[in-house]
């Protein structure tokens, strides 16, 4: 019988995020001899770019793992680097030379998301044919860029956005909003970058790992209609609560009175690579091999989970408690992986986020089964709007509870999970990690 299961989960984990360190995985794709940048795509081709026949080199992007990135790719490119300018977490930050950093505000956009965006679409508006437009992208960057179509405002498009976060919305959903609320997303600063060539390199926050989908995809071609924008409002039932400037908005796109977002065949795409550089199958993996060797018969379920997170939860518990006795899908002790996004529908006024909700409602379903220990961690560092990664349950953590006089189903029923795992000393707290691939979820079963 293993020791101790949460030791385990803080060494698993910890691979994980070090499979997905930014700087690590861009060095491994990008690299410069002498003269010659070489970048190796997503089907493991060799793209060569000679530096000499670029007037300048502009680094540009937004995302919480962007900082870490932009650090790696000056060290690479050296004196080859003219300047630079992106958009990260507050607290998500590097010492950069040449790239100016603008930290700005997160999951909600806020006065120097646009302050960013202005400034990279003013470096952008320079770029000619012989220039070459490095774009950094992670996950964050929807909220960390934002500039919004006039005449929306940004209290409008963050009343957008709160509703949608709210309401249980995807990612694909909310996202699939944004770009037609926006100037800049859903490949519109790749026209704007043109003709300059531009290597846009991303690092995946989004189920099935989808390019035009991360941080809303900034410099690629959108698949997304305003049509889908308007479809998703309707979907939700709050066509009567956005903005009418945004609804207005929607519906002239919807018409043809409004130019849809730049689609594959656009001239814009003509030079620009696009290449992923870490996910969260890779994440997955680590964590995997770590579990292994620290004696674990490990598994991953699929990094494609998203959905509901109590019935995500109920799911998750099901297979642990099929450990015992059925030793299936994996005999004890076990170590079963997911990753992906779960949603929340937000009813209550607490404070919490998805990773917390996960372990609130998995200590509700396996309670009194002691050799169960579940966590679920966002691998930013961050779940919602707490200094908490996401917090770790195990089948004593409702007795514990209880003689603390703590009642589980009133901090689920306020969405208050972060009260409830601080009273227990069951937060999970990482600081920034400063990169971002959804989440992991680890349960061990001895």
């Amino acid at each position: 019988m293993l020791k101790n299961p949460r030791a385990d989960i803080k060494t698993i984990y910890s691979a994980a995020i070090s499979a997905v360190d930014p700087a690590t995985a861009l060095q491994s794709r990008l690299k410069r001899h002498k003269n010659v940048l070489s970048l190796q795509d997503d089907h493991n081709r060799t793209l060569e770019l000679n530096l000499n026949n670029y007037a300048h080199i502009f680094i540009v992007g937004t995302g919480k793992a962007t900082a870490a990135m932009a650090g790696a790719t000056e060290k690479i490119l050296g004196k080859h680097l003219s300047t630079g300018c992106i958009t990260v977490k507050k607290g998500y930050t590097e010492k950069l030379t040449k790239t100016e950093i603008i930290e700005a505000g997160h999951p909600l956009p806020d006065k120097h998301s646009q302050t960013g965006a202005k400034k990279i679409i003013r470096l952008l508006s320079t770029a000619g044919d012989k220039d070459l437009v490095i774009s950094l992208i992670s996950g964050g960057g929807s909220a960390l860029l934002t500039l919004p179509a006039p005449p929306l405002t940004l209290k409008q498009v963050q009343s957008v956005s709160s509703l949608l976060m709210e309401c249980g919305a995807t990612i694909h959903e909310i996202n699939g909003v944004r770009k037609h609320l926006s100037r800049i997303k859903g490949g519109r600063l790749a026209q704007m970058a043109s003709p300059a060539t531009v290597v846009n390199i991303m690092i995946s926050d989004v189920v099935g790992d989808n390019p035009d989908i991360i941080a809303s995809g900034p410099f690629m071609p959108d698949e997304s209609t305003f049509a889908d924008a308007l479809e998703t409002i309707e979907k939700y039932h709050l066509t009567d609560k956005v903005p009418g400037p945004v609804l207005t908005r929607l519906t002239a796109g919807t018409r043809g009175d409004i130019a849809e977002t730049p689609k594959k065949n656009a001239p814009a795409f003509q030079k620009t690579v696009n290449v992923t550089i870490a996910s969260n199958r890779i994440a997955l993996k680590a964590a995997k091999r770590a579990a292994e060797r620290i004696g674990y018969q490990a598994i991953i379920l699929s990094s494609l989970f998203e959905g509901d997170t109590k019935d995500l939860a109920f799911f998750h518990s099901r297979i642990a408690l099929e450990v015992h006795p059925a030793a299936d899908p994996v005999p004890p002790p076990a170590c079963i992986i997911s990753g992906g996004e779960t949603t929340v529908q937000v009813k209550g006024n607490g404070l919490g986020g998805r990773n917390m909700e996960f372990a609130l409602h998995s200590a509700v379903f396996i309670d009194g089964y002691d050799k169960i220990t579940v966590a679920s961690i966002g691998t930013d560092g961050t779940d919602g709007p707490t200094d908490a990664a996401g917090a770790v349950a195990d089948g004593l953590t409702l007795k514990r509870a209880r003689e603390m006089a703590l009642s589980p189903e009133a901090y689920i029923k306020k969405n208050d999970s972060y009260h409830f795992f601080k009273k227990l000393n069951d937060l999970i707290i990482t600081g920034p990690t400063n990169t971002n691939v959804m989440d992991i979820r680890i349960m061990l079963i001895h």
